[in-house]
C-alpha cells in the first residue's frame, strides 16, 4: 500500500506542477497544441484501432453488455470524430482571463473578477475511448491538469490515445504532465487519489451509480457528479404528433446506451388513443420493449406492466417505460418524482405549456420540440464535454471549458492602506 500511495502521490504532484505552469500559457499556444493533438490522433489511427481491438477481444471476459461494447468500439469514422472533437475545443474562445466583473471603488482601488482554471482535475470514467480525448482537450484548453482514470475495459485504447496527446503536448513545449493516465489497474488507487485534497482540486466521476456513491463518500475534495440519465419525453395535448413520433424514436433509438437517451415516455390523455399505437409500432420495429401503466396497456395491448421501479430506471438499452397523464402538471410531477435531473423534453405547439414545463421541471437541460439526444457538449456549442453534470453547484449540464474554471479577484491600487 505504501508503494501505491507513493506512486499515486507522485502523479498528483506532477499534475499540480503542470497546472501551475499551464495556468499562464497563452491561448494560442494551447490552441496550437490541441490542433497538433488532433493531427497526431489521425496519424496514429492504425495504432489506436489496434489497441482498441485488444480491448474488444477482452470485452467478453468483462461481461460487457451490447450497449457497453458499442460505446467501447472504435472504427476509422469514430477515430476521425475524436480528432474533430479535439479540434472543436481548439476553436473555442479561451475562458481563462475573461473579466466577469470590473469596478473602481471610491478609494481608487480597481477591482476585477476574472476567470481562472480550477487547477488539478481527477477524472474517473467509463469504457468510452473518445471520452479520454475529450476530457484531455477540455482540461488543457481551460488551463487545467487532468489525471485520467479510465475503465479497465478500455485500458489499451485510452493508453494509446493519451500517448498521442502527450506526444503533441511535449512537441508543443507545454508541460506534458498536464495530461496523465493512471497506469495501475489497482482499484485502491482511486481511494488514494480521493484523499489528496492538498493536490487535487476537484474529482469528476462519470460512470455507474456505485462508483459515484463511492466517490461522494470518500472524496475529500469537491465532487462534480455525472449521475444517471433517466430522461423523459412528454407529448402534450397540443403536440404535432408526427413531430412527437420522430422525436420519441430518435431520443430512444438513435443510440440507446448513452446517458441522454430517453427512458420514459409520457403522453397526454387527450392524444393517447391516436399517438400511442403509432409510436408503439415504431418503437417495436426498433426492438424496444414497452412497459406501461394500465391506461397505456388498454391502448397498446402488447405492452408489459410497468413497475414503480421501471419509471425510475435508466435502462441504457431497448426498453422504455410509458405512462398516460391527465395534464401538463401531472407530467411535470412525474418527471420531478422519477427523473434524474439530466434531460427532459416536451413536444408541444402551446407556447405557454412549453414555458410552464421549462420553468417547473427540475432538470439540467430542457428540450422543447427537440430530442433529448441534443444534450451534449458538441451539439450545444461547447466543442466537447467532460461530462453532463446533474448537480447544481458548481456547474450544471454539459461541462466544457468554462465549467472547468472558477474565478479570482485581482485588486490594483496606488498605495491605498485601510484605516
Amino acid at each position: 500500500m505504501s508503494d501505491l500511495t507513493d506512486h499515486c502521490r507522485d502523479i498528483a504532484i506532477r499534475a499540480r506542477r503542470a497546472a501551475i505552469d499551464l495556468a499562464g500559457v497563452a491561448a494560442e499556444r494551447k490552441r496550437a497544441c490541441l490542433r497538433a493533438a488532433a493531427d497526431r490522433i489521425r496519424a496514429d489511427a492504425d495504432a489506436i484501432l489496434a489497441a482498441n481491438r485488444l480491448d474488444l477481444a477482452a470485452a467478453p471476459g468483462f461481461g460487457l453488455a451490447a450497449a457497453a461494447i458499442d460505446r467501447l468500439t472504435l472504427d476509422a469514422k469514430r477515430v476521425e470524430a475524436i480528432a474533430a472533437g479535439v479540434e472543436a475545443v481548439a476553436s473555442l474562445p479561451d475562458p481563462v482571463g475573461e473579466v466577469l466583473e470590473e469596478s473602481t471603488q471610491p478609494n481608487g482601488l480597481h477591482v476585477r473578477k476574472i476567470r481562472v482554471p480550477l487547477g488539478v482535475v481527477f477524472f474517473i470514467y467509463e469504457s468510452r475511448p473518445n471520452v479520454t480525448a475529450d476530457a484531455a482537450a477540455v482540461a488543457l484548453a481551460s488551463g487545467n491538469a487532468i489525471i485520467l482514470r479510465g475503465g479497465k475495459e478500455a485500458a489499451h485504447s485510452s493508453a494509446r490515445i493519451v500517448e498521442s496527446v502527450r506526444q503533441a503536448i511535449e512537441e508543443s513545449g507545454l508541460p506534458v504532465d498536464c495530461v496523465q493516465l493512471v497506469d495501475t489497474p489497482d482499484r485502491e488507487a482511486v481511494g488514494e487519489f480521493l484523499k489528496m485534497d492538498d493536490l487535487i482540486d476537484i474529482v469528476i466521476p462519470r460512470g455507474g451509480e456505485a462508483l459515484i456513491r463511492r466517490v461522494c463518500a470518500e472524496a475529500r475534495m469537491p465532487v462534480l457528479k455525472h449521475f444517471s440519465g433517466n430522461c423523459h419525453v412528454y407529448v402534450d395535448k397540443a403536440a404535432d404528433l408526427a413531430m412527437a413520433k420522430a422525436i420519441t424514436v430518435n431520443a430512444k433509438c438513435q443510440r440507446m446506451g448513452v446517458c441522454n437517451a430517453a427512458e420514459s415516455l409520457l403522453v397526454h390523455r387527450d392524444v393517447a388513443a391516436v399517438f400511442l399505437p403509432d409510436v408503439a409500432t415504431a418503437l417495436t420495429a426498433q426492438g424496444v420493449e414497452i412497459v406501461a401503466d394500465g391506461a397505456t396497456r388498454a391502448i397498446v395491448h402488447s405492452a408489459g406492466m410497468a413497475t414503480e421501479a421501471d419509471y425510475a430506471t435508466e435502462f441504457l438499452g431497448p426498453k422504455i417505460s410509458v405512462a398516460v397523464v391527465d395534464s401538463l402538471d401531472a407530467a411535470i410531477d412525474h418527471i420531478n418524482r422519477y427523473g434524474s435531473r439530466h434531460t427532459d423534453a416536451i413536444v408541444t405547439n402551446d407556447h405557454e405549456a412549453a414555458n410552464r414545463f421549462t420553468a417547473r421541471v427540475d432538470t439540467a437541460a430542457v428540450m422543447v420540440n427537440a430530442s433529448t439526444r441534443f444534450n451534449d457538449g458538441g451539439e450545444l456549442g461547447l466543442g466537447a464535454e467532460i461530462g453532463i453534470s446533474t448537480d447544481k453547484l458548481h456547474a450544471r449540464g454539459p461541462c466544457g471549458t468554462k465549467e472547468l474554471t472558477t474565478y479570482k479577484f485581482i485588486v490594483t491600487g496606488t498605495g491605498q492602506v485601510r484605516t
